[in-house]
């Protein structure tokens, strides 16, 4: 009898140890707009474009001023989210151009997993909608990714409309073609959104955690936008800021529906609720504002890399506060991944950092000391309140974006140690990263299919190349490479004899497998 009533209770404590584990992981909300510029959200400071369902996360939540993108244009940016990592760890450098003339080894590879993919693991219920970007082929599609539910395109732009007359590339839903689509693409995405949470609700796994990337194409080009949204706007004369402003109210009151229904089943408290951009706007092609900001999307300015940040959990970060530090893409990827208890091995390597300590005053650091962004000829480094910066066509700048955060006085000349430390530190995380994998194909470079053109330029170099490179990085010169002095995801892969340490032989074995050459 005695051992009877001995399991029973183990069977009750391990019942209630697993409803209390599960009640305390929240879910996940990460709402990513497509090149919406800095002063674009009413918490940023725009007046003629009202934004109150992305104003409330940041008052019932956290408004970063400081909140990077992981990269200045589209895929690459959200590679870093999806990781978690610099997306120059494997070789995710470039945009993939034009679907039909990408590269084929275009997307997140299969050893990168993914924050859908970890998130499955530890019993949450996944959903992607919206526009992917970080995979076309077979194994890197976000069914195939992670997602239990997914809808949406793979492509880097699409029509909003059902039939629209141009960029209208296939629509998918778990994985197979979608051709029945009849609502304008953000109501659309909403309407699945909403019906995700309220199938979850309704079925077998309520009382587990559900995960959603809700990743808009909004308000990325074309500019197209219906008479419904355009009509709040009469007062707007210009007709393209019209358009894009009734493409972003589409976008907000997307959110407000998403986030109604979380209300409705009173799940809020519990629902851990990320906003941010891919990348800053390109404020020529749509009327986006990245003010006070210079630059714009494609660029190492702060307008192309700096963006509208905000996040929400009730009663686990502060309402109504103001962020300072920079933050990056990869810390929701990290923060999610904390929140949800998942542990990772510890030569897993994660770039992004656990913000709630540092929101909820149990770390009074900063998250990041230095932060990176690397582009082909372009690249940037923020160590600090200094700034590195090489733009196209441009000598490396400096500057001090406590006094200057619109990056008008170069101090390169005026302060030539920080300039030479910051070069330093920027060649360090550089010579750790890979090199990109594929660049930007298009018609003018390749064919439908992927091949380049001959005469097209490709990423190969050659293994003795390679091999200088990576070992730029021997600090001590004993002719191997420690993980520290080579602190990447390949490292194990490389070394063979797992000694700790990749031999030059080693590493050019390595790379003939990985490259080929």
């Amino acid at each position: 009898m005695r051992k009877l009533l001995s399991i029973l209770l183990v069977s009750i404590l391990f019942a209630l140890c697993s409803t209390l584990f599960a009640a305390e992981r929240p879910n996940i909300i990460i709402f990513l707009a497509d090149d919406l510029g800095y002063a674009d959200v009413g918490f940023n400071g725009c007046e003629d474009i009202p934004t109150p369902h992305i104003d409330s996360i940041a008052e019932k939540g956290v408004r970063f001023t400081d909140g990077y993108a992981n990269h200045q244009v589209c895929s690459p940016s959200r590679a870093g989210l999806l990781s978690g990592r610099y997306q120059h760890r494997f070789g995710f450098e470039n945009n993939s151009g034009p679907e039909e003339y990408s590269a084929k080894n275009f997307g997140i590879p299969r050893d990168v997993p993914t924050l859908a993919e970890r998130l499955k693991e530890v019993g949450y219920r996944t959903a992607w909608v919206g526009k992917w970007h970080v995979g076309f082929q077979p194994g890197l599609r976000p069914h195939e990714r992670g997602f239990d539910y997914t809808y949406g395109f793979h492509s880097g732009a699409r029509t909003f409309y059902p039939n629209g007359p141009r960029q209208n590339h296939q629509m998918y839903q778990n994985g197979k073609p979608f051709h029945d689509e009849t609502e304008y693409l953000t109501d659309a995405f909403a309407r699945d959104s909403v019906k995700f949470i309220e199938d979850h609700q309704t079925s077998d796994r309520s009382d587990d955690p559900f995960f959603i990337f809700f990743s808009f194409n909004a308000v990325h080009l074309p500019l197209e936008a219906t008479k419904k949204y355009e009509s709040r706007f009469p007062t707007i004369k210009n007709k393209n800021r019209k358009t894009y402003a009734g493409m972003l109210s589409a976008l907000d009151d997307a959110m407000g529906r998403v986030m109604d229904t979380v209300r409705k089943h009173d799940e809020e408290d519990n629902t851990l609720v990320f906003f941010y951009s891919d990348n800053g706007g390109p404020t020529p092609q749509t009327t986006s504002r990245n003010d006070p900001l210079r630059g714009t999307k494609g660029t190492m300015w702060e307008g192309g890399i700096r963006v509208p940040f905000a996040a929400q959990w009730p009663g686990q970060i502060p309402a109504g506060e103001t962020y300072h530090y920079p933050i990056m893409g990869f810390d929701v990827t990290a923060t999610s991944l904390a929140v949800a208890g998942v542990e990772l091995a510890e030569d897993d390597l994660i770039d992004g950092k656990n913000i709630i300590p540092y929101l909820d005053g149990s770390n009074s650091s900063k998250p990041h000391e230095q932060l990176f962004w690397r582009s082909g000829g372009q690249h940037a480094a923020r160590v600090g309140d200094w700034k590195l910066v090489k733009s196209r066509g441009e000598d490396e700048m400096l500057f001090n974006l406590a006094k200057d955060i619109g990056e008008q006085k170069d101090l390169s000349k005026k302060n030539p140690e920080k300039f030479k430390e910051l070069q330093s530190i920027y060649a360090t995380w550089s010579n750790q990263m890979e090199d990109p994998r594929w660049i930007r194909q298009d018609r003018n470079n390749a064919e439908v299919g992927g091949k380049l053109k001959q005469g097209a330029r490709s990423t190969k170099i050659s293994i003795e190349e390679r091999l200088a490179r990576l070992f730029e990085n021997d600090k001590n010169g004993d002719g191997r490479l420690s993980r520290k002095e080579y602190q990447s995801q390949r490292f194990g892969t490389m070394d063979r004899n797992n000694n700790g340490f990749i031999t030059k032989k080693e590493a050019a074995a390595a790379f003939k497998h990985f490259f080929g050459n």
